[in-house]
Order: structure tokens, then C-alpha cells, then sequence
């Protein structure tokens, strides 16, 4: 399979800059951050992904620079735009390494927003233009920062609960409570991957297999991550009619005499089913089962059919309270809600379950579009900025503070102002700090290099990162 052209892995507009920079411009130091957003902190997550698939070693060829030139040729119109000697000089001079250096923060690491996570500068100075061309490609790692960060703040949220309701023998369920049902709703099936394992570092549950592929082909995970269990799907429950719903079950826990099974149930009456099928015809062989029924209803409000759901089965197959004075269905029952499910959502769950005296523990989760699909480089305001360059041998500070107006019609400075100068990170009495690279001499810089000169340097492993995550 023909791999991505990395010439072409930029917005077109940045082919004119080496032109566009102030002549004498030797040396642009860039900064990733993100500047705020949703979530008050961000997972640092992915870019070892981008650094292994499209720049380590020899980022092009002879052949890619030559097709590159003909293609953008005709982007432009015109021969002035692209300068083809300027990736021949990092063919013929590095054989197609790229001269760069990249640092940034350990992956997996929690930092608040508006910290620097990551900077690139060039290492030769005819290469100036090539730290922001790269931009474009880099930006992307907003992606699995950004799935690594909602995933964790919904395990968050779902700690709470369980803290709360649940006793702490139920605790360990909570790395299956929030299962990855998002291949089929996610772009590509590269963005399937990304945030499959992005979603990996918090829960053990996924339906996304390209998930844990990821992380053993790219973090060299020594097992696979993402479990499963065996479920039913509408085209199975559907295909004996309403009438034959009943049959269709009864062949489902008799296919999978034990274990964990799940098992669509609202195809006609989600409501019918949980008592006139599962809690009175299926019962007693449900109670009896070495192994866990979890019933999945998918259409309705969910907060309103999950509490009618729970004081059905409740009624039919009893319960017992907990210590903290919550409702548990016997262990062979649970609950599973994978139809509208967003952060906001399973908040407002959880806390409906929680006022009606309902265990965190009865209820596990599925997400698919909202998990992968349903964010962008906004959710957590991912830019890469300019904040230092070296131009006719002095170097300077860059930056931009721009002026806006608001609502009321009053000029203010906008939030998009960035940092200006060399920069390093810090955690100085267990708080994160972005300083300039001469402050605080004694503190250890969190960004450490991962990329120089074509080379991938301190990678980790996947435990590593679930490591750095868990340390959080």
C-alpha cells in the first residue's frame, strides 16, 4: 500500500513561507498547547503515533518529491509557489530526515490548560521553514489528546458515583463501565485507531479492535487491551418477529450457558421484555446461569427508561442493599446503555440513578460518535504558535496578543494571545508552570526530546502511558 506522501501533508499556504519569512530568519521555535475548553486539564496523548507513521527516518523519497512537485505545480498555477530544492536540500544533505527537534511532555501526563505540552525548533538554519510546515500534520495530535481526556474525566465521574453508591468490592468494575463503541461512527479507520487506544489508557471495554492494534503496533502493548464479550445485535433479535422475541432469547442464554452475554431488548417493548421475558418466562434460568445477563435497552430517553428498566427488574428479580443503603440486582443481572450517551448525559444518569437509590454498579455503558466523533480541535483549543526565532544571528521573543470585542461592543485581549520566548514546563510544588527556558534554573523541564533529526528518541511503551494516566 502506497504510504502518504509527507511533501503533501500541509495546508497549501504554507508552501509560500520560506519565502514569506523575514529574510535573515535562520532558526522558528513553535509551541503546542491547549489553551482551555471543555476539561480544565489534557491528557497528552498520540504524538509517538505521528512521530513513528510520518516522520521518523527518511520522511520521503526521491520519487515523492518529484511527484510533490508536479502535483502543487498545479495547486498554484504558477512555478514561483513551491521550491523543489528546498526538501532536495534534506534529501541530498540527510537523506530525507528531517532536521527538527521535538520535545514534549511525558505521554499520558495530565496538564492544566495553557501550559506548553510540546515545542519543535529546526536544527539547521537554511531548514527555518520546515518547524511550521510540519504544523499541520503535528496539530493533529489534538485528536487522541482529546479522546484520552473526555474518556478519562467520564472515568472520573463515574469513580465518583461509584464512591458514593457502591461499596468497595464493586470498585473493580469500573475499568469496564465505559465501553468504545465508536468504530463504526468515527471518519476513517485511522481515526478508529487513534482514539480506540486513546480511550484504552482509562477502560478495558471496546468493540474497537483497531484500538488495541494501535497501541501494540505503535506503543508496543504486550497484550491486547480492548476486551469484549459476546452480544446480540437487532438483526438477531428481530428475526423471528415479536412474537418469536421470546424464542430468540431463550436460544441466546442457551448459547452462552455462562459468562457475561449481552442482549439488545427493546427491538418491540423494551419494558415487556424485562418482565414478561427475562423476569418471568427466562427467570429462573437467568438466577441460575454461572455468569452474568446484561440487558441493553437503545431507543428512548435514556434516564427515564433506565429507571422504569431498574424498578421493573427490581420487582422480578429482587435486590439486595448495599452498604452505603443503595439497590443491587443479583450478579447475574446488570444493565448496559449504549444509545445517547454523551459526557452530559452520563452525569445526568448517574445522578438519576443515585436519587433513586439505585447503585452505580447496576449500570454499564456503551459510546460510540460522542466518544470519537464528537469533538474537534476546539473541544480543548489546540494551537501550535510561534513564540521564539533567530533572525540575522539575534534571537528574538514572537508572539501575538490579538485585540477583540465583545458582546457589549468594549475592545478586550483575546484569549488566543500566546507565549512568547523559549519555554519549559514545570511542576513546582505539584503544579504545572510554563516558564521561559532561563527561569527557575534548578527545575527539572518536564518536555523531554522524542524527535531529532529523523530519530525517535524516549519512546514508552502503552503500560508506560496507562501508567502516567493512573499516576494522575
Amino acid at each position: 500500500m502506497k504510504r502518504e506522501n509527507l511533501i503533501l501533508l500541509a495546508d497549501a499556504y504554507k508552501y509560500a513561507h520560506h519565502k514569506l519569512y523575514y529574510p535573515g530568519t535562520t532558526k522558528i521555535y513553535s509551541y503546542l498547547e491547549s489553551r482551555g475548553g471543555m476539561f480544565n486539564e489534557t491528557i497528552f496523548f498520540g504524538l509517538q503515533y505521528i512521530l513513528k507513521e510520518y516522520l521518523q527516518g527518511p520522511a520521503f523519497t526521491q520519487q515523492e518529491l518529484d511527484e510533490a512537485e508536479g502535483f502543487l505545480q498545479q495547486v498554484f498555477g504558477r512555478d514561483d509557489v513551491f521550491d523543489k530544492s528546498k526538501f532536495q536540500y534534506i534529501l541530498d544533505k540527510y537523506n530525507g530526515k528531517l532536521p527538527v527537534t521535538i520535545k514534549a511532555v511525558a505521554e499520558g501526563t495530565a496538564v492544566p490548560t495553557g501550559n506548553v505540552l510540546m515545542t519543535i525548533e529546526n536544527t539547521d538554519p537554511e531548514c527555518y521553514w520546515l518547524t511550521n510546515f510540519l504544523e499541520t500534520l503535528l496539530v493533529q495530535v489534538w485528536y487522541p489528546c482529546t479522546v484520552a481526556t473526555l474518556s478519562n474525566q467520564i472515568k472520573k465521574m463515574v469513580t465518583r458515583y461509584y464512591t458514593e453508591t457502591a461499596t468497595p468490592e464493586a470498585s473493580g468494575g469500573i475499568d469496564f463501565v465505559l465501553n468504545d463503541f465508536g468504530f463504526r461512527g468515527v471518519s476513517s479507520v485511522e481515526s478508529a485507531k487513534i482514539g480506540g487506544a486513546a480511550h484504552l489508557l482509562n477502560f478495558s471495554g471496546s468493540d474497537n479492535l483497531a484500538g488495541s492494534l494501535m497501541a501494540i503496533d505503535y506503543y508496543d502493548a504486550q497484550k491486547v487491551y480492548g476486551l469484549s464479550i459476546p452480544a446480540t445485535e437487532h438483526s438477531i433479535c428481530t428475526l423471528l418477529g415479536r412474537e418469536g422475541e421470546l424464542e430468540v432469547f431463550r436460544h441466546v442464554l442457551k448459547t452462552f450457558p455462562t459468562g457475561i452475554i449481552a442482549c439488545v431488548s427493546d427491538s418491540f417493548n423494551i419494558f415487556r421484555a424485562c418482565k414478561e421475558y427475562w423476569g418471568t418466562e427466562l427467570r429462573n434460568e437467568i438466577l441460575s446461569r454461572d455468569g452474568t445477563l446484561v440487558v441493553r435497552p437503545d431507543s428512548g430517553d435514556p434516564v427515564r427508561t433506565l429507571l422504569e428498566i431498574f424498578e421493573i427488574l427490581f420487582t422480578q428479580f429482587g435486590y439486595t442493599v448495599n452498604g452505603k443503603g443503595y439497590k443491587v440486582l443479583p450478579p447475574q443481572l446488570r444493565v448496559i446503555q449504549g444509545d445517547g450517551v454523551n459526557y452530559n448525559e452520563i452525569g445526568n444518569i448517574y445522578e438519576a440513578l443515585k436519587n433513586n437509590g439505585i447503585s452505580a454498579e447496576n449500570l454499564v455503558l456503551g459510546m460510540g460518535g460522542a466518544l470519537l466523533q464528537k469533538i474537534d480541535r476546539d473541544t480543548q483549543k489546540f494551537a501550535l504558535k510561534c513564540s521564539c526565532a533567530v533572525i540575522n544571528g539575534k534571537e528574538v521573543s514572537v508572539a501575538k496578543s490579538p485585540a477583540e470585542m465583545n458582546a457589549q461592543g468594549d475592545i478586550t485581549e483575546s484569549f488566543k494571545k500566546s507565549k512568547g520566548g523559549r519555554l519549559k514546563l514545570l511542576k513546582l510544588n505539584g503544579v504545572f508552570k510554563t516558564v521561559n527556558e532561563d527561569d527557575e534554573p534548578g527545575a527539572e523541564n518536564l518536555l523531554k526530546t522524542v524527535f531529532e533529526n529523523g530519530n525517535l528518541i524516549n519512546t514508552l511503551t502503552f503500560e508506560q502511558v496507562k501508567t502516567n494516566v493512573n499516576t494522575n
